[in-house]
């Protein structure tokens, strides 16, 4: 069962992204420790070329919703509420280290358990008991985040199925904005309690950690210590889940900077319509497995350049015109939070005030830009012919797999979940 679930966990966060060149480090330390010399800073050869520049493009914008809109005409609800959970909470470098990894291991399983294990094999009991304490804390708390994401989806889903549109974008962006308000808050916590175990490290977990290269699978220790989840017996897989991302991005933010903490990928938005589920279920439960980094910019090509007719593509291809104003004020956002986050590794305390209005405003960029997702994807599905359907279904390749009735993240419910007045709250 252990073993198992690390494997679930690693691939739940190795979907495939894209972005930026790799920024020089801007190491955060204890001011009251003496100044080591920064880790190497040059970018590894053999790492993908991503930019924020191709992350951000109307093309790589473009492929990727049209991606999210296979699986939205091709699933249910249950495939939407699928998310990996380094999707949640994601200020800390490990996406941006992954991505530009020199092995070319990012997307694999591997990555997240080598990295985990390094960390959790150089900590002592009592840093390790720091990350065993916030897990057992935030562990209810993450999947409270992920339950508030199930109305929306739903809402999501009505609208596909309307006849006519009518879901409101007001409260489509005031409901994302409370989802990233509550996830900034997470995250303000989360880095408190890194830097506590960062400001603890003594020469020897330094040096050790140190010799390890950000974005450079290879340098790091073959460990695999599987064995740290003993701390999960009797809790919430949640609990094992929350441990182990804390040990992997403990290494990706103090090792990093501000940029790879910036960073974000185009999946990073509008985060309910089963992309995640339509790519990442054939690598669920293997112990070896890497994520085609092309399927998503292959099968959003082949929706709106070969699928669709030219004026039902119309609908699709007129988004990065309508969202780019509110592409570029992510950046702005993402990059303003994850500043004044680090002010924890310099021995500062951030303004959480600040941090939480960041948060929401984030939500309210997300939310707007899924609403114009949403209503685009509905359109088309009014108008797709029988060929149309049976050609989608061939472009989703998941034949013989069945969701759960929803999902915690990756965790099948077999029950149904409380939704409330969704219709009420979501349409005029």
């Amino acid at each position: 069962m252990k073993t198992t679930l690390l494997i679930l966990l690693a691939a739940w966060m190795a979907t495939p992204t894209t972005f930026a060149q790799r920024p020089d480090r801007d190491h955060r330390r204890n001011p009251n420790r003496e100044r080591r010399e920064p880790r190497d800073d040059r970018r590894p050869k053999g790492g993908q070329r991503y930019s924020i520049e191709q992350a951000v493009s109307d093309r790589g914008q473009l492929h990727t919703i049209a991606f999210s809109g296979v699986a939205f005409l091709t699933g249910d609800f249950g495939a939407s509420t699928f998310i990996p959970p380094g999707k949640v909470c994601d200020y800390f470098g490990f996406q941006y280290m992954r991505d530009i990894d020199a092995a070319e291991k990012g997307h694999n399983p591997m990555f997240l358990n080598r990295v985990a294990g390094n960390v959790l094999h150089i900590l002592n009991e009592e840093q390790k008991k720091r990350f065993a304490d916030l897990a057992e804390e935030q562990a209810p708390q993450l999947e409270e985040l992920a339950r508030m994401r199930l109305p929306l989806i739903k809402a999501f889903h009505i609208e596909r199925d309307r006849d006519e549109p009518g879901l409101s974008k007001e409260a489509v962006v005031t409901a994302v904005a409370d989802i990233f308000e509550k996830d900034a808050a997470l995250s303000i916590r989360r880095a408190e309690v890194m830097a506590q175990v960062h400001a603890s490290l003594d020469d020897d977990q330094q040096a050790y950690l140190g010799k390890m290269k950000f974005g450079d699978f290879n340098s790091w220790p073959a460990i695999d210590e599987r064995d740290k989840l003993r701390r999960g017996r009797g809790r919430s897989k949640l609990f094992n889940v929350a441990y182990m991302t804390y040990a992997s991005e403990f290494f990706s933010w103090t090792a990093g900077n501000v940029e790879a903490d910036t960073y974000f990928c185009p999946e990073r938005h509008g985060t309910y319509f089963g992309g995640f589920y339509m790519k990442d279920m054939p690598a669920m439960g293997k112990r070896d497995f890497d994520i085609s980094t092309s399927v998503t910019g292959e099968s959003g090509r082949i929706l709106v350049e070969e699928l669709l007719e030219p004026e039902q593509a119309a609908h699709i291809t007129a988004i990065p015109d309508l969202q780019r104003k509110l592409l570029m004020e992510t950046i702005d956002v993402r990059r303003a939070f994850s500043t004044e986050l680090r002010r924890f590794l310099d021995g500062k305390t951030p303004d959480r005030k600040r941090l939480l209005a960041l948060g929401r405003r984030y939500g309210e960029l997300d939310g707007e830009m899924s609403w114009l997702y949403t209503t685009a994807f509905a359109r088309v599905n009014r108008t797709l012919t029988d060929k149309q359907r049976a050609e989608l279904v061939k472009l989703r390749n998941l034949p013989g797999y069945k969701s759960a009735p929803y999902y915690i993240y990756s965790r099948g419910q077999e029950d149904q979940p409380e939704l409330g007045d969704v219709k009420g709250k979501f349409f005029k």
